[in-house]
């Protein structure tokens, strides 16, 4: 939903033309690869260089194997969604930005809920998010960001 709504605040309020489902689509199936690999924890995923090189060399043969298992028919249909080197660059820049934000959401309820480990995050993750170069990322942090805070009272 966020990849969604930054591609909408791209097209209405900064005058681009960002296709919008094909941003959503690429959303839907950024994370296919964890089907077969199963998640990993951004800080062990970005320790250090090596690790990070050797868990995009295991997305890619999961996702080619994922690609493997449909029917050859439909097979084309998913390379662009499943190949890295094969997405709309500039469509899974707003992917990339929507996990960040996601990220940071998921601290904001952590820590309303009270558990005070997502505090340091909270910090470090919003500093990467403020480094976004996009307008749209922006756009959301100051008009959509603070309500991940609120009480659902606060919300009516």
């Amino acid at each position: 939903m966020i990849a969604h709504v930054l591609a909408l605040i791209s097209n209405k309020f900064y005058g681009r033309e960002v296709d919008v489902h094909k941003v959503v689509t690429l959303d839907v199936f950024h994370e296919a690869s964890e089907v077969i690999t199963g998640d990993m924890a951004t800080s062990i995923k970005y320790f250090n260089p090596e690790i990070k090189k050797a868990y995009k060399d295991i997305e890619k043969v999961a996702n080619e194997r994922l690609l493997r298992m449909l029917p050859k028919e439909i097979q084309e249909d998913y390379v662009n969604l499943l190949k890295e080197e094969k997405r709309d660059i500039r469509a899974y820049a707003y992917v990339k930005a929507a996990d960040k934000i996601s990220a940071y959401l998921k601290c904001l309820e952590e820590l309303k809920a009270g558990n005070q480990e997502f505090k340091m995050a909270k910090r470090a993750i919003k500093a990467q998010v403020d480094e976004i170069d996009m307008p749209e990322v922006a756009y959301f942090m100051e008009n959509f960001a603070h309500s991940f805070s609120l009480t659902l009272d606060e919300l009516n």
